[in-house]
Order: C-alpha cells, then sequence, then structure tokens
C-alpha cells in the first residue's frame, strides 16, 4: 500500500516536468515556420540589418552605444545587447534572431506556467492558461519579428520579476531568511525587464493585483478592504522604477520624433481610440481575424461605435469588482489586461497606428486567467464530465494552433506581409510605402513607383513615401524629379540624415557640387556613423581636387565599413593622386583580398607599375 503512494506521488510530481516539456514541444512545432522568415524592410533594418553597432557584436564600443543611444526612439539597451549577441553568435542573417525569439517565448510559456501554478496549486488550469499565452495568433507579432525581441525579451524578465515575488510572499509569510532576497531579485528582474522594452511599468499594479488573489494578502468584510496601504508601501521601490522608466522614455521618444500626441490627435481623439482599441483586443482574442501590420489610426471613430466600446468597458468593470468577492480572479484578470495595456493604449500617442497585436504580449494572461478559471468554475457547479472539459479545451488549443500557423504564412518576407496588411485594413499608407520599398529591391520600379503615389494619395505628408519615389526616380536616371521629392521630404521632416546623403547624391549627378557637399555634411552632422555618406562626401571632394580632405572621409567610411572593397579602391585611388603609392598599394591589395577576382583592381595593381590613365572613385 505505501509502495503505492509512493508511486502516485511520483508520479504527480512528474507531471509539471512533463507539462513543460509538451508545451514548449508545442510552441516549437507551431511557430517553427517563423525561423525561416526574411527580414521585413519594417524596422528590421534600424534594428539590424542596418545597424553597424549590431551587426559588429559585442564589442566593448557598442555595449556603451547600447547603454546610451535612443536610437530607433527608444531606449532598451539589453534589447541591443540580445540582438548583438546574435549576430555574433549565428552571423547577419535571419534564422539566429528568429530562433531566439522562438525560444524566448517558448521560455515564457514554461515561466508562466511555474508562476500560476505556484501561485494557486492550480497544475491543469495554469497548464491551460500557458497553451493559450504560448499558441494565440496574436502573439505571432511579438514573436514572428525580429523588431520585437523587446517584448519576449522584456516579457521573460517580467514573469521572472512574478515568479521572485512569489517566492518572497511565501517566504514573508513564514518570516524566512531569504524574503529580503526574493524581493531584491524581483526588483532586479523588473529592471532588466525595464531595460528591454518600458512595457512594463504597470507591473507594480499586477503585484498589487497577485496580492488580492491568489496570494490573498489582503482582508476585507462588506465594508471595507484592508492592508492596501501596506502593500502599496511595499512597492514604493517597484513605483520608483517605472516612474525613472516612463521619464527616460518620454524623453528618449519625444527627442527622436516619436511621440505625436500633443500634435497629431488630440486628446479626445486618444481616449476615443483607447476605448475603442480596447474592444478590439478583446474582439481579436475571441475571433483572431484580419490580423495586421500596422493597424492605420482613423483620426476620428464614429460615435456610435466609440459609446458601445465605453459601455462594453464600463458593463466589464463592474461585472468584474461585482463579481470579484465569490470569483476573485475576475477583477485580477480584467484588470491585469487593462493595467498592462495603459502604457500602449495610446493615449500618449507613439507613432501613427490605431493598435497593434504585440501590445497583447503579457496583457492577454489578464484574459486567459478569466476564460479559464470561469470555466473551470462553471464545468464544477455544473458537473460537465472531465471528459468533455479535456475536449473543449483541446478544441480551443487546436484552434489558436491552427490559427497561428496561418498568420506565420504573412511573415515570410515583406511582399506577401504588406500585401496581406493591405487585403485586411484600409487607407494603410504604411504599408502601401513599404510594400512599394520591396518592390523597388525587387527590381521592379514602376509597380514600387504606383505604391509610393497610392501611399501619398492617403497622406500627401508622408515624407518616405517621397523619399522612396525621389529614389525610384534617381534609380531611373531622372535626377530632375529625384531632387523635387527629396527637397518635398525635406521640407516635411529636414533632419533625416538618409535624405540629405541621397539628395547630395542626387546633385552630384547634376554636376552641382557644392550644394552636394552642403548636404553631404548636413547629413554627417546628424548621423556620424553613416559610411555611404562619408564615401559621397570624399568623392565629391576628389572631384573638387580636395585629395587631403577626400582622404581623411574615405579612412573614416572604411572604419566604419572595413569590408568594403569599393571604398579600398577609392582611397588607393585618392592616394596615388597625392604620390603616396606604397600606401595606394596597400589599398589595392587589400581590396583584391576582399575581391579577388576583380579585373578593375589587378588593373590598378598593374597602374602603379607602369603608365595608366586615372579614374574617378566610385560612388
Amino acid at each position: 500500500m505505501e509502495s503505492g503512494k509512493t508511486a502516485s506521488r511520483t508520479k504527480t510530481s512528474a507531471a509539471p516536468f512533463f507539462l513543460c516539456l509538451l508545451l514548449v514541444a508545442a510552441t516549437l512545432a507551431v511557430y517553427w515556420p517563423a525561423i525561416h522568415g526574411y527580414f521585413l524592410n519594417y524596422d528590421d533594418p534600424l534594428y539590424f540589418t542596418s545597424n553597424r553597432h549590431v551587426l559588429t557584436g559585442l564589442t566593448p564600443g557598442n555595449v556603451v552605444w547600447a547603454f546610451t543611444t535612443g536610437h530607433a526612439s527608444n531606449w532598451h539597451p539589453l534589447t541591443w545587447l540580445s540582438l548583438m549577441l546574435d549576430a555574433q553568435l549565428f552571423g547577419k542573417g535571419p534564422i539566429g534572431p528568429h530562433l531566439t525569439n522562438l525560444l524566448l517565448h517558448a521560455a515564457n510559456t514554461v515561466l508562466l506556467f511555474l508562476l500560476l501554478r505556484r501561485l494557486t496549486a492550480a497544475m491543469w488550469r495554469s497548464a491551460l492558461v500557458a497553451a493559450l499565452f504560448a499558441l494565440h495568433p496574436l502573439h505571432v507579432e511579438s514573436v514572428a519579428w525580429v523588431t520585437e525581441r523587446k517584448d519576449v525579451l522584456s516579457a521573460f524578465f517580467g514573469l521572472l520579476s512574478l515568479g521572485a515575488y512569489a517566492r518572497f510572499v511565501e517566504e514573508f509569510k513564514v518570516q524566512g531568511s531569504k524574503f529580503k532576497v526574493f524581493f531584491a531579485l524581483s526588483l532586479l528582474s523588473f529592471s532588466l525587464g525595464l531595460m528591454c522594452k518600458p512595457v512594463l511599468v504597470t507591473l507594480p499594479l499586477v503585484l498589487l493585483l497577485l496580492d488580492w488573489w491568489p496570494l490573498g494578502r489582503v482582508t476585507s468584510d462588506r465594508w471595507q478592504v484592508t492592508g492596501v496601504a501596506r502593500l502599496v508601501t511595499e512597492k514604493i521601490p517597484f513605483i520608483v522604477l517605472s516612474v525613472i522608466s516612463c521619464l527616460i522614455t518620454f524623453v528618449v521618444q519625444q527627442k527622436g520624433g516619436a511621440v505625436i500626441a500633443l500634435t497629431g490627435y488630440s486628446l479626445s481623439e486618444r481616449i476615443e481610440n483607447a476605448f475603442v482599441s480596447c474592444a478590439r483586443y478583446l474582439g481579436k482574442t475571441f475571433w483572431p481575424s484580419a490580423l495586421a501590420t500596422p493597424y492605420p489610426h482613423p483620426g476620428h471613430w464614429p460615435v456610435g461605435l466609440v459609446l458601445l466600446a465605453v459601455v462594453l468597458f464600463a458593463a466589464l468593470c463592474v461585472a468584474a469588482i461585482w463579481w470579484g468577492r465569490k470569483f476573485p480572479f475576475a477583477p485580477v484578470g480584467w484588470f491585469w489586461f487593462v493595467g498592462m495595456l495603459v502604457p500602449v493604449i495610446g493615449l500618449v500617442q507613439v507613432g501613427d497606428q490605431s493598435m497593434a497585436d504585440r501590445y497583447t504580449y503579457l496583457p492577454l494572461i489578464g484574459v486567459f486567467l478569466v476564460l479559464v478559471w470561469g470555466m473551470g468554475e462553471v464545468c464544477v457547479n455544473w458537473h460537465v464530465p472531465k471528459p468533455a472539459v479535456i475536449f473543449l479545451a483541446a478544441i480551443m488549443l487546436a484552434a489558436c494552433a491552427w490559427r497561428t500557423r496561418d498568420q506565420l504564412g504573412y511573415w515570410h518576407d515583406s511582399g506577401t506581409f504588406f500585401r496581406h496588411a493591405l487585403a485586411v485594413t484600409q487607407n494603410n499608407y504604411v504599408a502601401e510605402n513599404n510594400l512599394g520599398t520591396w518592390l523597388s529591391s525587387k527590381g521592379r520600379i514602376p509597380e514600387a513607383m504606383d505604391c509610393f503615389r497610392q501611399s501619398l494619395k492617403i497622406k500627401p505628408g508622408n515624407a518616405d513615401a517621397l523619399y522612396n519615389l525621389g529614389n525610384a526616380f534617381a534609380r531611373l536616371g531622372n535626377w530632375d524629379e529625384a531632387i523635387t521629392d527629396y527637397r518635398r521630404a525635406l521640407q516635411i521632416t529636414p533632419d533625416q540624415a538618409d535624405i540629405l546623403d541621397n539628395l547630395g547624391f542626387a546633385l552630384v549627378a547634376k554636376r552641382q557640387f557644392a550644394e552636394a557637399i552642403t548636404n553631404f555634411q548636413a547629413a554627417l552632422k546628424l548621423n556620424p556613423d553613416s559610411a555611404g555618406a562619408h564615401n559621397n562626401l570624399a568623392t565629391v571632394l576628389f572631384f573638387e581636387h580636395r585629395f587631403d580632405e577626400a582622404a581623411q572621409h574615405y579612412r573614416e567610411a572604411l572604419r566604419l565599413t572595413p569590408d568594403n572593397p569599393q571604398i579600398y579602391v577609392n582611397l588607393g585611388d585618392t592616394l596615388v593622386w597625392l604620390g603616396r603609392m606604397a600606401e595606394a598599394m596597400q589599398c589595392y591589395q587589400e581590396a583584391l583580398r576582399l575581391k579577388p577576382d576583380d579585373p578593375g583592381i589587378k588593373a590598378k595593381l598593374q597602374a602603379l607599375r607602369a603608365p595608366a590613365q586615372l579614374t574617378a572613385p566610385a560612388n
């Protein structure tokens, strides 16, 4: 008899381990196509493919840059470090970053399961919440998009913080010796999460909700609730970190031009959108169709839709509070969802989207809590047979897995991605512009120009589309039209280094060297690390016979891109004109090492030993 009890206990203790394995296996199986996706031309160049600091890996200088930069209008040093590590370990291709995102998502799934099981001792309900988190299609954006490394990484540290907090409460209740250690670990994990993405600023609210249920640290009767003030005081270190993170984020995003709350949309428009977006998130949770990136902001929503969204929000708040005494998971789950949405709901508008699937990554846990625990109570009270419960759960998970796998197909490449966005949204000027950029990269210039013009038709003041249309004209050799569009773009966004650089290039083609130099210098003032601008400026200086200055800028371009054979050739040509033949020979030899079969480089090497006509450097 005793051996039977031992076997039963062993089986029970082994169940969580096997559930963790099953959750990881299911996550990897469903999301595996994500690792075969390409980079997108939507923010991935900022975060990876064109980011010199990321591509050159974890060097001391890059680590300093990660902690001091506001690049991409964000301060998230640990996100940068993780992407640098990907580049160092896996190279410049997309498989490594995609795989890391997927592994982090699988790890977050396991952490969520272990957290809920520790908090509630309800193993199967916790597993179902974790499985919904793992497989829900609204999470595809956070996992399949390299740029959203910040989502999965910040969630990883956020869940670690919650897990350490649960251990702190356990130790505190029994006055264990380690409760201060776990509190410090929770605070440390929270701070690391904020350095991945500041969306975690409302985590202190989640801690207070967990104090209510399931930790039971708040006592209540019919007339009063006690213990809240003490618990809020306990969270002051977390709140201080949140305030600091908010201040840093606002300053960085305002400096980077990402915050458009005071100029792009009125307060009333932002409040309207917040209520409508909350309702839309709930709708897409239970019926995840027409998922896209980005969702265009309409400016004004219809009054009837706004009123309906406000009534729904108020009704759900009242219902959560009304049922809270009998079913405490209801207010905890609902206000977890609402509270974690607050930083991204658009009250302070960042970007030009109305909502984004990635914003639901952690908030949806609250909805899943209410759904699973609510279903559990119904099944218990109505005596639903266990096979029926298992069948219902399996149907839910299978539907999520199928829809997620289907959605992943749209993330394969930029062309598929933005065509899908245009198919399921309206007036999506961003998708039109980025589809045009992808078509241009494939050499389909006329189709690309149609997309850029359509983007401008939707939003006439779209500087990105004007810039890209200028690039298309430049590729066709229509320099006058290119210059016109570049200048129109600069009137809208005057401090854009890329536009200034390309305008300078177009002016060079028109042999307007003095104005070209002015534009290249302005571009370098904004972005001193632009190897292209250094190379372009050096080439114009070469044409102007300012060889010493040209050599200086070619060297700077090589410092930034040391594996570029053409810049070695350009520097070699310049050194020849300066009479420094030995140095020129070294440059040509290095260029030939990088590009061994280039006949032009071989000819230049021979020219140093015999009379030959000198040629100008290439841009």
